[in-house]
């Protein structure tokens, strides 16, 4: 993933954001509070006087890419351009001690809960004096300083939750980011209302977990009654839900799909495998077959629902029977949308002590094969919409040409596929249009403004 990096007068901040779309809302709570102080925000190291990181760690090539920015951002504190270096985020939490001591340019580090003293840590950090802020990863921060939208300002996401009490035992983050936590529904509600008025006309609902949110709160699953009172903001045309574990999904949740019609019919559901043997050294919670019986209830509920999930190849202990066992479930489902990650040894994590680690060129030979089976279910899928008229949000113009990207509800940002729609028209970032189908390619579809495309 490009790390984000967005136009912090007390002092000139370049800010870095990295990993995933719920670490990019702590970025733009950050931003807010930043900026709400006087703080200029740039886009270049050549004229920040203060750089803020906020790292990921989740698997191996994150860690990498967070520990290479990171060095790379201290070369202008060595050389004095810079006055200030900061590294917030889940790599901060995890390695705080491995920081400071192995990257002394380095002035302040906080911890997963602590974002919100980012202001405090820069005026320390300004004067010269080091600054460590790890908060309980129990808590929930809920800074007061309004956010910064980086999304373009057309879509933005809208987290509602944090922390996970799952503990798969290949993944970090709930030693990272604590046990789940609801944010207070009023707070998300007021939070929406304050992006519709900036221009934001789809929300995605993130979090580790979405479909078990207010549980803790309110005593129940109140995914459905958040989507409700969303749906009630003027200027929100979409709302996307991202993040829902398989057997969590109940049947309010998928009753408010149907009905409220600002909800996109897709849902994103983080399967990871399909062998009962490996889902159950993975810690999960369902079985094949129960994977197969909601699948199918969903498409029976909602027959034009745009399913994505995401596997893992190479889990210790997968044999090739595993392998092909997940290859037969993929070719049966026929997802719409399917990613695959080569399985990565976590420190402090159960899978990495397991026996029966794979070889890596294992994994990716593995992971290659799957995604080469999906991209022929991809393909056929997109031929199969040949023809058909879809509500399309446009994201920008081709450059040079008479064609515009768009998105439609099956596709979600930065994570699925695009629509390229031909047209002589002028069209604006986050109009709507309606789009016939022309053509597809293994992941994107081409089109042309319908006879009636104004929305």
């Amino acid at each position: 993933m490009q790390p984000l990096r967005t136009l912090g007068v007390c002092m000139k901040i370049l800010f870095i954001s990295l990993g995933c779309d719920k670490n990019l809302v702590d970025s733009e709570e950050m931003l807010g509070l930043l900026t709400k102080s006087g703080n200029k925000i740039v886009d270049t190291e050549e004229e920040a006087e203060g750089i803020i990181i906020n790292t990921c760690c989740f698997i191996h090539d994150a860690k990498e890419e967070s520990v290479e920015t990171i060095l790379e951002m201290a070369e202008y504190k060595k050389a004095g351009t810079c006055k200030a270096l900061i590294v917030t985020g889940c790599m901060a939490q995890r390695y705080k001690e491995e920081i400071i001591k192995e990257i002394p340019e380095v002035d302040a580090v906080l911890g997963t809960a602590s974002y919100g003293e980012i202001v405090k840590a820069l005026n320390e950090a300004s004067q010269g004096r080091h600054f460590q802020e790890y908060k309980d990863i129990n808590y929930l921060p809920l800074p007061d300083g309004g956010r910064i939208l980086t999304t373009g300002g057309h879509f933005g996401y809208l987290k509602i939750a944090e922390g996970c009490d799952k503990h798969c035992t290949y993944c970090i983050i709930p030693k990272l980011r604590g046990r789940f936590r609801s944010v207070p529904m009023e707070r998300l509600l007021s939070q929406a209302g304050e992006m519709a008025e900036q221009g934001v006309k789809e929300l995605i609902l993130v979090a580790q977990e979405t479909t078990v949110y207010g549980t803790d709160l309110y005593g129940k699953k109140s995914l459905h009654l958040l989507i409700k009172e969303l749906c009630k903001i003027p200027g929100i045309r979409w709302i996307r839900i991202l993040y829902c574990y398989p057997e969590e999904i109940y049947e309010d949740l998928i009753t408010v799909m149907k009905e409220e019609k600002k909800v996109c019919h897709y849902l994103d559901l983080p399967i990871q495998h399909a062998s009962d043997r490996i889902l159950k050294r993975m810690g999960r919670r369902t079985t094949k077959k129960e994977l197969k019986d909601i699948i199918a209830r969903l498409r029976k509920e909602i027959p034009d629902i745009v399913l994505r999930t995401t596997l893992i190849s190479g889990f210790p202990g997968e044999t090739q029977e595993d392998h092909e066992e997940l290859m037969d479930f993929v070719d049966e489902m026929e997802f719409d949308r399917l990613g695959v990650f080569t399985y990565s040894a976590e420190e402090d994590t159960p899978a990495a002590a397991m026996e029966g680690q794979i070889p890596q060129e294992c994994k990716e030979e593995r992971r290659d094969e799957l995604m080469e089976l999906q991209q022929e279910i991809s393909l056929e899928k997109g031929e199969a919409r040949i023809g058909q008229e879809l509500l399309v949000m446009i994201e920008g113009k081709v450059s040079g040409e008479n064609a515009y990207i768009g998105r439609t509800y099956g596709d979600a940002p930065k994570v699925d596929g695009y629509i390229f729609v031909q047209t002589g028209e002028v069209l604006m970032t986050g109009d709507f249009a309606r789009v016939r189908v022309t053509g597809a390619l293994e992941y994107d579809l081409i089109g042309e403004l319908a006879d009636e495309y104004t929305e």
